[in-house]
């Protein structure tokens, strides 16, 4: 193109691209017709004066998010395709994926629930966008300080202007008669007397042990001890959970500042995020049980939940 043919291939360009003219609008402007419009928008695209790039923040394989939508009758199941193995990658994009799920499903006539999590944690670093909700925190404090639970409670709100209701109170305490006390605190009774009225969560699954559970590392020796015959296979908001889904562990609930098995069931959307091959086996418990009814996972745990789910319906 000469100078000429370039400045107006550059104007028609801008015009129809940034500013959304017609191209009606565009030859009516330049005294040419709408046709000489479009040949001059695709020689754009031929000589590189107009590059056209979809932006895909978080990519997500779309056929297996439906299967397994679809197999476990989920209100929402993103399978995120994440670029690297490592576990901080994994925990970065779910994350993000979360935050983006968030930021477009949220009203301001919602109140939202979040339990804690290292995935949650960077969710709620990733997020930019939240309707001005109520945020509760569903369990007591755990992780390192800057951030646990209350640290992420604080960046929702901050996020959405929105009230925030945090518990400040450890998740696994030494005895039921410490529980009892904190459970009638005043500033714990105001997160705690909401549970009943959180219409969305999300949540972090654990798988039982040392490295796959924050409960596990909290919880008393003695306590510990007396799981070690107990099957486990999951635990979210320090419920502890069989494969089939059904709740376990005893009276581990005495011990624990936290949102219980049947509150968790009532809330309309639980969002589970959580992935990884290690990960499979609690999330399909989790599923099971009915405690969770969206997901967000990576494309190895899906697969496994969907081979472990044809297992079941043979």
């Amino acid at each position: 193109m000469g100078p000429a043919e370039l400045q107006r291939a550059t104007t028609v360009a801008r015009r129809y691209y940034l500013e959304d003219k017609a191209k009606k609008e565009i030859a009516d402007e330049l005294g040419i017709s709408r046709y000489k419009v479009a040949r001059i928008l695709d020689e754009c695209r031929k000589q590189g004066i107009v590059r056209i790039e979809i932006g895909v923040p978080t990519a997500v394989d779309s056929e297996l998010s439906e299967q397994l939508r679809v197999a476990f009758r989920l209100q929402h199941a993103l399978v995120v395709k994440v670029t690297a193995p490592d576990v901080v990658t994994l925990r970065r994009e779910l994350g993000t994926a979360a935050a983006e799920l968030l930021t477009e499903i949220v009203t301001e006539d919602d109140v939202l629930g979040v339990s804690w999590g290292r995935t949650l944690d960077t969710m709620a670093g990733a997020l930019r966008s939240l309707a001005p909700c109520s945020i509760v925190q569903m369990t007591g404090v755990t992780g390192a300080v800057g951030a646990n639970t209350i640290d992420l409670v604080r960046q929702l709100a901050a996020v959405s202007r929105g009230p925030a209701y945090p518990i400040y109170a450890p998740l696994v305490v030494s005895d039921a008669g410490t529980a009892r006390a904190l459970y009638e605190q005043p500033g714990i009774a105001a997160a705690t007397s909401r549970f009943p009225s959180i219409t969305k969560a999300a949540v972090a699954i654990g798988s039982w042990g040392p490295d796959g559970s924050q409960v596990y590392e909290a919880m008393p020796p003695a306590m510990l001890a007396s799981l070690s015959t107990t099957d486990i296979a999951a635990e979210v908001c320090s419920i502890l959970l069989a494969q089939d889904g059904t709740p376990t562990g005893g009276d581990i609930s005495r011990l624990t500042i936290s949102i219980d098995a049947e509150q968790l069931r009532r809330i309309p959307e639980v969002i589970a995020v959580a992935g990884g091959a290690s990960k499979a086996r609690a999330i399909h418990s989790v599923l099971r049980g009915g405690l969770a009814n969206s997901v967000i996972t990576d494309e190895s745990a899906a697969r496994l939940l969907l081979e472990s789910h044809a297992r079941i319906q043979k």
